[in-house]
């Protein structure tokens, strides 16, 4: 039995190493800092904010900006909206998807060539923005939770990957075998086809659910009224506009001056509004990895 042999790496590849390394350690350093900075800010006084005392740990720990966080109101319709959006939203999305994705990836579904042409052509091609706030003025959309929920119904390219995984994972003998039985399209894809299919709907539910979550544009141009805005609006406003009424606070004068307070709600309310998405992705990672890798490179 041979002994394993070991390669001596040169002076010149253990440098380029230590420099990948090196490099490595930097790119970690550079996105991680932020969010620590984020994160321990949000866990500091809010005179400790303004002061700039925070840089790493937090100072002075305190619950002031998410006791204020929920104390107000908006921020909570806010997220409620958010919620609302997210889980109909993904719902809908899912279900087009699989009813259009499925039966283009049957060989024997009739113009399937000539549909994947037009679905395709409006991922590269769109009207522009007036004639797409026209489109959804014209149904009656706007201000509305349906313009939220409607217009973004199905992404291409959502289709392709989930049309691509299941000409590439479910067996046409399946489908043979279950015809036979007297088993129908619908029976056969809700039967077969859907519990066969966890990872990419994982996939689906997780791309859908993040773009739910993070969307504003629509809120921002269709929605008029307040109590539709979902949490991202309320966010743009604390962030950009620097709008937030501390006088909505329980006990806001008391606690710090009304600058303090805004820039620990910036922090707080980014937390906030990221933990819901962190939370979820543990959990569809292992189905994710599969059905991207799956949905994307084979077919």
């Amino acid at each position: 039995m041979k002994a394993h042999t070991r390669i001596k790496e040169s002076w010149g590849d253990k440098l380029f190493l230590f420099g990948v390394y090196l490099f490595l350690v930097i790119i970690l350093v550079v996105v991680l800092y932020p969010l620590v900075y984020i994160v321990s800010s949000s866990f500091s006084s809010p005179r400790a904010v303004v002061s700039g005392s925070v840089w790493l740990l937090p100072v002075e720990p305190s619950l002031a900006g998410y006791k204020a966080i929920f104390n107000n109101p908006q921020i909570l319709t806010g997220y409620a909206n958010s919620i609302f959006y997210t889980f109909f939203g993904v719902l809908i999305n899912v279900s087009l998807t699989v009813m259009l994705a499925y039966p283009l990836s049957k060989p024997t579904f009739f113009g399937r060539g000539l549909m994947m042409v037009i679905i395709v052509i409006t991922m590269m091609f769109s009207g522009g923005l007036i004639p797409y706030y026209l489109t959804v003025k014209a149904l009656g959309l706007l201000d509305t939770r349906w313009a939220m929920l409607l217009p973004g119904a199905l992404a291409v390219w959502q289709v392709i990957i989930a049309r691509t995984f299941f000409q590439s994972t479910i067996p046409k003998e399946l489908g043979e075998a279950a015809e036979l039985d007297g088993c129908s399209d619908i029976g056969f894809l809700w039967r077969v086809v859907l519990p066969l299919s966890k990872p990419i709907i994982a996939v689906l539910v997780l791309m859908y659910a993040v773009g739910h979550w993070n969307a504003y544009f629509e809120a921002l141009i269709f929605l008029k009224s307040p109590d539709l805005y979902p949490l991202q609006i309320i966010l743009r406003n604390i962030l950009i506009l620097n709008s937030i009424d501390a006088s909505m606070m329980v006990d806001a004068n008391q606690m710090v001056a009304r600058q303090g307070l805004r820039d620990l709600l910036k922090y707080s309310l980014i937390i906030v509004a990221t933990v819901p998405v962190l939370a979820i992705y543990p959990f569809a990672q292992k189905y994710f990895v599969k059905g991207i890798m799956i949905g994307s490179l084979k077919g």
